[in-house]
């Protein structure tokens, strides 16, 4: 097998590759960021140059997301597991109730985090070590008002499982983990309460987390919450109660920018539809390669796939990395092959790695 590949294509789940105008911009802006002689990262955040870039981003995301103005946009530190936590303590108790719905490692996560702060049951039965290949089966009926939120995730990136449509949530407040796939398609932000995503995925770098939050909802959070765990603190203050992460705030803005010059939500999902079919179909065709995934659950932005021999796994790695394939081993809980398909991944990506899984069927089949 020759080495044809000459660009580096990153299949990370996360932090995720950039796009390259991103990533020059970035070089360029270094040195001297808006006139100010020095990188972002060494300009106040309490500055009049640094104040317009939070404005300039809170306005991009409102355009692009369409968000209506009885919500509020803020910024918090620590990914979506610093969310799990505030969740519960700012909209339930001890003696609170919340419905969560797992069918993925990011659900497992988020409703034992809750456990800790009210009672957070699950919608449908599930095992810890179960692996997810479909959306189970649900009756929203078992939602009524005495629950104080209801939660899921709408894409689960070691499964390669997503969420097609929004659930039905019988009018109550409904919570949602869109880390892995906000930005990736349009969506009608009216239909939440709250959405959060951390930014290494389709926003920028890891180190900052878009949190979508209706301002009503935050009226039920009590009075004794820690500041920087009271989403009231970053509504008040603009997220800038503490130092913010500067550097990636400013990254957002870049991609954010990056997303609305290349045609917005409707274009973003285009092309992210035609990668997954893509590899979807290329897969599905092959005796070498198989995805397990229930058709209608698949994922467009995190697929999995198992080669013939998983002894094969190793070699499979090893060659894809000698040729520009990188990050696509899958998950230890799972195991295979995951390749993430991020909106700065181009379709030229996936022709590389379509090209590969050929080269190495035809050499080890």
């Amino acid at each position: 097998m020759t080495n044809s590949t000459k660009k580096i294509y990153n299949f990370a789940p996360g932090p995720a590759m950039l796009p390259d105008s991103v990533k020059q911009q970035i070089i360029d802006d270094m040195p001297n960021w808006r006139g100010t002689g020095s990188s972002v990262m060494e300009v106040s955040h309490r500055g009049p140059v640094f104040r317009k870039l939070v404005k300039e981003t809170e306005e991009l995301l409102r355009e692009i997301l369409s968000i209506p103005d009885d919500y509020d946009v803020l910024m918090t530190p620590g990914g979506a597991r610093l969310q799990y936590s505030m969740m519960p303590m700012n909209f339930s108790s001890l003696t609170g109730k919340a419905m969560y719905f797992v069918h993925g490692h990011w659900g497992k996560s988020a409703i034992l985090e809750a456990q800790k702060f009210c009672n957070a049951r699950p919608l449908v039965p599930y095992k810890q070590d179960e692996i997810y290949t479909h959306i189970p089966n649900y009756d929203m009926s078992q939602l009524d008002d005495s629950f104080d939120y209801f939660h899921y995730t709408t894409n689960e990136t070691l499964e390669g499982v997503e969420w097609q449509e929004v659930p039905e949530n019988n009018g109550v407040p409904m919570l949602c983990d869109m880390t892995s796939n906000l930005m990736t398609r349009p969506i009608d932000v009216s239909k939440y309460d709250l959405i959060y995503a951390s930014a290494q995925k389709n926003l920028g770098i890891a180190g900052i987390t878009v949190v979508i939050i209706k301002k009503e909802l935050q009226l039920k959070a009590p009075n004794n919450l820690p500041l920087m765990l009271d989403y009231r603190t970053y509504s008040k203050h603009d997220s800038l109660w503490n130092t913010p992460p500067t550097f990636p705030w400013y990254v957002m803005n870049l991609v954010l920018n990056w997303i609305k010059n290349t045609g917005g939500l409707e274009a973003v999902a285009t092309r992210n539809n035609a990668k997954s079919s893509k590899l979807y179909d290329f897969i599905d065709n092959s005796n070498f390669y198989r995805n397990e995934v229930e058709v209608k659950s698949r994922s467009k932005v995190n697929v999995t796939f198992l080669l013939k021999d998983e002894k094969l796994n190793d070699d499979f790695i090893a060659g894809a990395d000698k040729v520009g394939i990188k990050a696509i081993k899958g998950h230890r809980a799972v195991g295979g092959m995951r390749a993430s398909l991020y909106n700065a991944m181009p379709i030229a990506g996936v022709d590389a790695l379509i090209q590969y899984m050929k080269d190495f069927e035809k050499d080890h089949g």
